[in-house]
């Protein structure tokens, strides 16, 4: 048994706006990847600094090896000296 409604009763509060429906969608297109090769050259410097010097390294020191285009990649803690370990390209 079914249950009729009159139409004008159905809805009561106001239908969400549904877009209409679009024709098959276009795929997306990713942009084609570019791959560049080129031989990177490094140079390495490692600067070793005793635990009893005071201050180890000065901002000084470091910021002029950053000037000279040398990146501080890692420091190592030994027994008794720090190594800091820096790398740049080699040009």
């Amino acid at each position: 048994m079914s249950v009729r409604m009159p139409v004008a009763e159905f809805p009561k509060h106001p239908v969400p706006h549904v877009p209409p429906p679009q024709g098959p969608q276009q795929p997306r297109v990713q942009p084609p990847t570019v791959f560049v090769y080129e031989q990177q050259r490094w140079e390495y410097r490692v600067v070793s600094r005793s635990v009893g010097d005071e201050p180890i390294v000065i901002e000084d020191e470091l910021n002029a090896l950053g000037r000279d285009g040398w990146e501080l990649v890692g420091v190592v803690a030994l027994h008794r000296d720090v190594q800091f370990y820096f790398k740049r390209l080699r040009g």
